[in-house]
C-alpha cells in the first residue's frame, strides 16, 4: 500500500515556508504523493495554486489534486488548469473530483447547489472531451495545453453512497475516500462497495481505492492539536457534530497510526493519505519515521 501526505493547507499558521518545507520533505521522504484539497469559505490556501507550487518544488511524488469540487468550476477552465498542472509536473497528476458538502462554497463561487450530481457527471465528460482535443463550444478553438498523460490524468471520484458509487463507476478510475474515525471495518466496507459498483457496471478493471484520515504526530501536544484542527475543520456542520468528532479523533501517536495503516492495507486500500492538522515540520518527520519503519 502506498502512503501519501497532504500539504497542511487547512491548518492554522500556513506560510510560504510551509509550502517549501513540506513539499520538499514529502518528495524526499518515503511517500507516494503530495496533495491539497479545496474549500473556499475557510482559511486555507487555494487548492490549484498549492498543487502547482508542489509540482514545481518536487520531482518524484505524484501530484494528487484531492479534490476539485467540479460543479462550481467551469469545465473548460478546469480542463486548462489541470492540463497545465500535468505539463508542469511532467505528467504526475491524479485528479480527484466530487460535489463537496458545503453549500456556502457554492454560494461564494457563484454556482447553484442544485443538480450538482448531474453537473459532476457532465463536467467529467467535458474534461475528457476537451483533453482529447474537442472544442469547448461549436466553432471554438481547442483548449490547450495538451496533457502529458495521454487522454488526461486519471480521475478518481469522491463518492461514498450507493447512488454516488453507481454514477462514479460509469466514468471514474477509482474512488478517493476518507475515514474520519480511521476505522478498519469502515474502510473495508468502502472498498467492497466500490468493487461491487464497478462489477455491476461491467468494468473490466478494479477501481483504485484511496482513503485517508486527519492525524498529528511529533508536536508538543499532538492530541490537542488534532482535536483543535478537527473541530475547526468540521464546525461548518454544527458545533455538536464537530465537538464529538474532535473529541474522538484517534490518530495522534505512532502506535495508532501504524494500526490504522495496517487496517487500511488489510482492507484493500491502494493508497492512504495522511492529512496533517498542523504546519509543524516535526509532524512530517514523525510521519516519515512511521512510514520508513514499515518498509
Amino acid at each position: 500500500m502506498e502512503i501519501g501526505v497532504s500539504l497542511p493547507t487547512m491548518a492554522p499558521g500556513y506560510t510560504r515556508a510551509t509550502t517549501i518545507d513540506w513539499a520538499r520533505g514529502i518528495d524526499a521522504g518515503p511517500f507516494s504523493s503530495i496533495s491539497a484539497g479545496e474549500r473556499i469559505t475557510f482559511r486555507n490556501q487555494e487548492m490549484l495554486v498549492m498543487n502547482a507550487a508542489a509540482a514545481a518544488l518536487t520531482e518524484r511524488a505524484r501530484i494528487f489534486v484531492n479534490l476539485v469540487v467540479l460543479p462550481y468550476h467551469a469545465p473548460a477552465v478546469a480542463a486548462k488548469e489541470i492540463a497545465t498542472l500535468d505539463v508542469l509536473s511532467g505528467g504526475r497528476v491524479t485528479l480527484g473530483v466530487g460535489i463537496g458538502g458545503r453549500e456556502h462554497d457554492y454560494v461564494a463561487a457563484g454556482y447553484p447547489f442544485e443538480r450538482r450530481h448531474a453537473r459532476l457527471d457532465e463536467g467529467v465528460a467535458e474534461l475528457r472531451r476537451i483533453w482529447a482535443g474537442g472544442e469547448p463550444f461549436e466553432g471554438g478553438d481547442p483548449v490547450g495545453p495538451t496533457c502529458v498523460q495521454a487522454g488526461g490524468p486519471p480521475i478518481l471520484a469522491g463518492a461514498m453512497g450507493p447512488k454516488a458509487l453507481a454514477r462514479a463507476a460509469k466514468w471514474a478510475d477509482g474512488i478517493s475516500g476518507f475515514s474520519i474515525d480511521a476505522d478498519g471495518a469502515g474502510m473495508a466496507a468502502a472498498v467492497s462497495a466500490a468493487t461491487q459498483a464497478w462489477e455491476a457496471e461491467g468494468r473490466d478493471t478494479a477501481p483504485r481505492n484511496i482513503s485517508g484520515c486527519f492525524t498529528v504526530l511529533g508536536t508538543a501536544d499532538p492530541q490537542a492539536d488534532l482535536q483543535n484542527f478537527t473541530y475547526d475543520y468540521l464546525e461548518i456542520f454544527g458545533k455538536g457534530i464537530a465537538r464529538a468528532m474532535a473529541d474522538a479523533a484517534p490518530v495522534w501517536n505512532p502506535e495508532r497510526l501504524h494500526q490504522v495503516l495496517d487496517d487500511a492495507e488489510a482492507a484493500g486500500v491502494d493508497e492512504f493519505i495522511l492529512v496533517p492538522g498542523t504546519t509543524d515540520p516535526a509532524c512530517l518527520s514523525a510521519f516519515a519515521d512511521v512510514v520508513a519503519a514499515r518498509s
